[in-house]
């Protein structure tokens, strides 16, 4: 029997990830919360700047949780959650509420889901291009 093995994210790449993130904000005046999750839903690095909006922090989170759940960037899944869309029925009886606003992003390595990236704190579409940027540049 083979066993193929693969890169988990370490705190090294949630901190990368979360510095990249903050730089791609800080570029386009944007002011950010960043959580990355590993691929268990755990806390490996958070960051909330002072000058954010208090509830970015759990934004933050909730979109990275979301994003690892369905492995899938949530702005994806705004859609799906309309009436009639895939997910419109789907329980929130989970561990954490879903978040179906752009701005997380799951995290892959050799072909597997290792995480994922919420930012919180600028338009949707903003969140989006930080966590996409960040996720980027572990590649």
């Amino acid at each position: 029997m083979s066993t193929t093995t693969f890169a988990p994210l370490t705190i090294h790449d949630a901190e990368a990830l979360v510095s990249a993130a903050r730089r791609a904000a800080e570029a386009a005046g944007v002011t950010v919360s960043v959580t990355v999750l590993d691929a268990g839903g755990h806390l490996l690095a958070f960051r909330r700047d002072d000058r954010a909006v208090l509830i970015s922090g759990e934004t933050s989170t909730r979109k990275a949780y979301t994003a690892l759940q369905l492995n899938a960037p949530t702005a994806d899944l705004v859609d799906a959650v309309q009436p009639g869309g895939l997910f419109h029925t789907l329980p929130t009886a989970l561990d954490r509420p879903l978040l179906f606003i752009a701005g997380g992003v799951p995290v892959h390595r050799d072909g597997r889901l290792i995480g994922a990236i919420g930012v919180g704190g600028g338009a949707p579409e903003q969140d989006h291009g930080f966590a996409t940027a960040a996720v980027e540049t572990l590649a």
